[in-house]
């Protein structure tokens, strides 16, 4: 079976910050299993043992509504039930569960990007380890600079008001 089945990158896309957790969704799983979402709920749900609330939770209603108009999903289409959120380990869960090839497969490219994304905090986290020792070193009229720097290092606040026209 072909290794490289999904990039990363492919990954990397449906993996969101919800609750201070990195996550993906049951339904961007169940497109990436090439499976329905129910049937993967179905499985995980039938071996829910397996899922602690730190594995798996549900959206909540604001949650649910907030990625819904993110995605301009209608209220006719799409899901009509909030999905799932596996953490990391959650997903690694769901190989247990899973037997398929695919879904083994998809599994080692999503581990590998929670990996990667691992590596990218931590490459964060020296950053600014670095950039504190340089401030030390320099006077007032640098503050302006370490502040822009410090900005752009901060991660993406998904607690924004969305974009658009509200009425």
């Amino acid at each position: 079976m072909n290794e490289n089945l999904i990039s990363l990158e492919t990954v990397q896309k449906r993996v969101y910050w919800l609750r201070g957790h990195k996550v993906m969704l049951s339904t961007d799983l169940a497109e990436l299993y090439e499976t329905e979402a129910r049937k993967l709920i179905q499985a995980v749900k039938r071996n829910l043992e397996r899922f602690p609330d730190d594995f798996m939770f549900q959206l909540n209603e604001k949650e649910f509504h907030n990625l819904r108009s993110q995605f301009v999903i209608s209220s006719s289409g799409g899901n009509r039930y909030a999905p799932y959120a596996f953490t990391e380990q959650g997903v690694a869960m769901l190989s247990s569960i899973l037997h398929s090839k695919r879904a083994i497969q998809v599994n080692i490219q999503i581990m590998r990007t929670f990996v990667k994304l691992r590596e990218l905090i931590d490459t964060n986290k020296d950053l600014a380890m670095r950039l504190e020792a340089l401030e030390s070193h320099y006077d007032e009229q640098f503050k302006i600079v370490f502040d822009a720097i410090r900005e752009l290092m901060e991660p993406v606040n998904d607690s924004k008001k969305p974009i658009g026209f509200s009425i």
